[in-house]
């Protein structure tokens, strides 16, 4: 076999439309090695836009005495013969090519054709992101100029190559499973794994070290089983043993003396220090602790130091809970091996996440028997990816795979979860990756979980994780959040669709036509009996999903009525039982019906499926029916949604409904939620754990604790005096790393000049202090639409500059997409909106100007920021300084936080919001940071003084001083 690699950088998308601009082609032998290759830059009838010159690097000098389209074809058309043609998206070169051959007058390329993003989809099922760039990145190709079709056609081959490689050396299970997924006459992918599995069955048979096989399947772990728990005892006693007559003095002595041998630069620091005291003391005295540790205070080993001596000395479990998924990885990649290392005596740490995190691998089996052509190419490579990882991971969890976007329905159609468990009478039960997770949580000392998992657990009576009563939470400002989230209910179109898709697709695939064709081949004396009351119901799926339509569709015209859009074209209107729309009769009736329809299809069909268990013996039978009882329960804990929304049954409950524009009934969520989670959280967790230890980099106003204490429920335990308090002293020297200007003449948004006004002022400011540090700069707004207003002007001036302008939203890609690409491109501006004021770090000179448009105050009219704006009056209190200041403040601290990440940072920070100076309030802005140095100056005056801050020369003070 030949490979032609072919790679085309072009004026634009469509091949009718635009040109090719440079051509690379590289061209692998029958040996497997790139043998040759062909560059050339092709003339074309126009000029290179000037956003792909950005982009390539290709200029209209590049191209001015090139070949021409013709030219260039008759150099590579004899190179394309007998080939199969390989690209990176191959469809779209695909498509180019074809265009060119037609319009100079030769015949369609008819051979095979590969794409590597599928490829790589398939085999590299982790990878975060199957742009060329990052893929070579990533695997160790040499790639030196992206962009460029000639680098880009041998970074391909090369990638190619490791695909080909990889496919070859598959475990054997693992390529049979995958040749039954491709048929090899449909897809030209299913014919090289055929081929290639056909090559194998003449090799002998290959080492598959380390490779377990089960079922036909070829996994990377073995059984677990009850070994763990002597080795756990074994631990606990020697750790135990080892710190009898250790004092925690002379621990955390041993522990930054081993620190300081690993890491020679290692200096203790005075906040960490302290914090290693404070939770080492809360958990002594079996109280509660608030922590405000800011950025290089080290708070994860701040917290983790101190209590696993308390946990192993006492024989206590720990738990520490985070806001992100990220966060748990950071501290199972990053924190726990370093303690093995430092600490003086063994111990056993485990992560723990929710349960649909994890690969179920019955339900994953019973997915690999649906027949080839019932499933899409999308889905195939989807599911033959997962088939890939499952020779790799130890885990199985979700956050390894990239299972984004289209891909997520067929994760979670195998995603574990408790209604459709066998438990111990699953064949997997010894290889499961969630038993096996909750099995190493019982037996460790520290359980590293999420806040949504700790509110899942409280709302199942505190069956899921291991019983502890000393907790850690980090990220504790997202604490009253996601408490509300989780204690609360969220109901969408897709809540009933999906698990109604999965008991009925169509007449061959869902669990219900499974069901009547295993029924029906039973044999017994019932089974025609059952099959024809399983037929009968079939059409009262058809009804629930029309009523649910008419109903979603209702909501959505009731919110056009009455709510008007906001910038992104969402609508939200809360539903009040004192005030309710006129339509809202009619409304109850639509969703009435919806919960009779699903209470006449789920009570006969769990009557009908304990009837077939008592006699069904087959394996198959006992799986199909224990999923159907939970789509059952996923339909009935709907139901009971819909219930308490028609009824409006909790009044401690706001209930809410949100919709699109753009998408009508489909968009549709309803929303009940507890106003107020103080009870609930102090009940459910401070009066319940003997010790709770919360930190965050953003815990106060103004120096004080009281909005958090407010909010989380803790004032009975602060009068008591179970509540202790810490506000650590930061590390960093931000008097001269961090310069904060406020312009103090900026036009208010609502002076004279109105927005217009403010918009114009600032486009010019952005551009003048851009080109002033050349880049490297995040602008952060409050305002999607604000954002998008301002990209477009700030894009077109900062062009001439070689400045690009990165916009959230506008150049699509997730958050650390736009995030990657920021840092590779060191001279760009990013402009975000709410997800970038926290959690993306851009250490060193990645960023050195950090500008806030606008105080991040939270929009008043959101259902729950009204109830709770309601119940603050009520009480005769401030809802905007008991609530809206406080919010904006934390949310500022935040955004603060992302400029400033080492000791070594220098930046500057420019708020264009002259609130900060002419109001009351604004003092609790900028007392709440974290003491950089402040000055208010003349708008005009700015650019200058960035310059002279970051270069320092002999030069008056232009700004006063705060």
């Amino acid at each position: 076999m030949k490979f032609a690699v072919l790679d085309f950088e072009t004026t634009g998308m469509s091949s009718d439309r635009d040109e090719i601009i440079q051509t690379g082609l590289a061209l692998i032998d029958e040996a497997g090695t790139v043998c040759s290759s062909y560059a050339s830059f092709v003339r074309p009838n126009a000029t290179v836009p000037s956003e792909i010159t950005r982009l390539t690097g290709i200029t209209d000098e590049d191209v001015r005495s090139a070949p021409e389209l013709d030219e260039m074809l008759s150099d590579i058309v004899p190179l394309l013969q007998d080939v199969i043609l390989v690209g990176h998206n191959v469809d779209f070169d695909a498509h180019f090519l074809q265009t060119a051959l037609d319009r100079s007058g030769y015949l369609p390329f008819t051979g095979r054709m590969l794409d590597t993003v599928e490829l790589t989809r398939l085999l590299f099922p982790t990878q975060p992101s199957y742009s060329l760039s990052s893929l070579t990145q990533t695997l160790g190709i040499e790639h030196d100029r992206p962009h460029q079709a000639d680098s880009d056609a041998l970074a391909t081959a090369d990638l190619f190559l490791l695909c080909l490689n990889k496919l070859r050396t598959l475990p054997l299970f693992t390529l049979q499973r995958l040749n039954v997924m491709f048929d090899p006459d449909r897809h030209d992918l299913g014919w090289l794994i055929a081929d290639i599995a056909a090559w194998r069955e003449t090799q002998p048979p290959m080492m598959e070290e380390g490779i377990h096989h089960f079922r036909q399947f070829a996994m990377n772990v073995g059984d677990w089983g009850d070994e763990t728990a002597s080795i756990r005892n074994g631990e606990a006693s020697e750790a135990s043993e080892i710190l009898k007559d250790v004092s925690f003095e002379q621990y955390m002595e041993t522990v930054q003396d081993n620190l300081k041998q690993l890491f020679p630069t290692y200096e203790s620091r005075e906040g960490q220090d302290i914090m290693f005291q404070e939770v080492f003391g809360a958990l002594q005295e079996d109280s509660h602790l608030l922590v405000e540790a800011g950025t290089g205070t080290g708070k994860s080993l701040g917290y983790l130091l101190p209590s696993l001596y308390y946990g192993l000395k006492e024989d206590k479990k720990i738990v520490v809970t985070t806001h992100t998924i990220q966060l748990q990885e950071q501290l199972r990649e990053r924190d726990l091996p370093l303690l093995h290392k430092v600490l003086p005596m063994p111990f056993r740490a485990a992560v723990f996440k929710g349960r649909s995190n994890y690969l179920c691998l019955r339900k994953f089996e019973n997915r690999q028997q649906m027949p080839e052509h019932a499933i899409s190419r999308e889905d195939a490579v989807t599911r033959g990816g997962m088939t890939v990882w499952l020779g790799e991971t130890e885990r199985g969890e979700s956050e390894e795979l990239n299972i984004g976007g289209r891909n997520k329905e067929e994760w979670d159609a195998v995603s574990s979860d408790a209604a459709s468990c066998l438990n111990r009478a699953c064949p997997w039960f010894r290889r499961c990756f969630y038993h096996r997770a909750r099995q190493e949580a019982g037996k460790a000392d520290l359980v590293i979980t999420n806040h949504a998992l700790v509110f899942t657990d409280m709302r199942a009576d505190h069956r899921l994780l291991p019983a502890y009563d000393r907790l850690i939470v980090d990220e504790a400002h997202h604490l009253e959040e996601v408490a509300s989230q989780h204690l609360g209910q969220k109901t969408g179109h897709s809540s009933l669709t999906i698990p109604l898709l999965r008991v009925w697709k169509d007449a061959r695939t869902g669990l219900l036509p499974q069901l009547i064709s295993s029924v029906s081949s039973m044999g017994t004396g019932e089974s025609a009996v059952w099959a024809e009351k399983l037929e009968v119901l079939l059409p009262k799926i058809h009804e629930i999903r029309d009523a649910w339509e008419r109903w979603m569709e209702a909501l959505f015209n009731l919110l056009a009525s009455q709510a008007s859009t906001d910038e992104t074209g969402n609508f939200t209107l809360r539903i009040k039982p004192s005030e309710l729309p006129t339509q809202w009769d009619s409304l109850s009736v639509d969703g009435n019906n919806v919960i009779q329809l699903l209470s006449d299809f789920i009570r006969p069909l769990e009557k009908l499926t304990v009837d077939i268990r008592e006699e069904a013996d087959e394996l198959s039978m006992q799986g199909m029916l224990t999923d159907l009882s939970g789509v059952l329960k996923d339909l009935a804990s709907v139901r009971a949604d819909t219930q308490s929304f028609v009824t409006l049954g909790k009044p401690e409950f706001v209930y809410w409904v949100e919709g699109h524009s753009q998408y009508r009934g489909r968009s549709v969520y309803v929303y009940g939620v507890p106003a107020d989670v103080s009870g609930l959280l102090k009940e459910g967790v401070f009066d319940r754990k003997a010790s709770v230890i919360m930190t965050s980099a953003t815990l106060t106003i103004d120096k004080s604790f009281r909005y958090v204490t407010d909010q989380l429920g803790l004032d009975s335990a602060e009068k008591d005096g179970r509540l202790k308090t810490a506000l650590l002293p930061s590390p960093f020297r931000y008097r001269e790393q961090a310069l904060v200007l406020i312009p103090r003449d900026f036009p208010a948004i609502k002076g004279k000049d109105g927005e217009a006004g403010f918009l114009n002022a600032l486009i010019h400011s952005l551009q003048e202090v851009a080109q002033t540090v050349g880049g490297r700069m995040l602008v952060l707004f409050t305002s999607h639409r604000m954002l998008k207003t301002v990209y477009e002007p700030l894009k077109e001036r900062l062009q001439s500059s070689d400045i690009q302008v990165l916009g959230q939203g506008i150049d699509g890609g997730s958050r650390s997409r736009l995030t990657q690409q920021f840092i590779k491109q060191p001279a760009s501006v990013l402009l975000g909106t709410s997800s970038f004021w926290e959690g993306i770090d851009l250490p060193g000179d990645v960023l050195t100007c950090l500008a806030i448009v606008r105080l991040p105050f939270q929009p008043p009219n959101h259902p729950v920021a009204e109830a709770k704006s309601e119940k603050l009056q009520a009480e005769n209190k401030s809802p905007f300084m008991k609530l809206s200041l406080p919010q904006a403040v934390i949310k500022f601290k935040q955004g603060f936080g992302r400029l400033v990440r080492t000791a070594t940072d220098k930046g500057i920070v420019i708020l264009y919001d002259t609130r900060v100076i002419d109001t009351n309030y604004g003092k609790y802005f900028l007392y709440s940071l974290p003491g950089p140095k402040m000055e208010h100056l003349p708008t005009a005056a700015m650019a200058a003084r960035v310059s002279s801050w970051l270069n320092p020369v002999i030069a008056g003070e232009e700004g006063e001083t705060l």
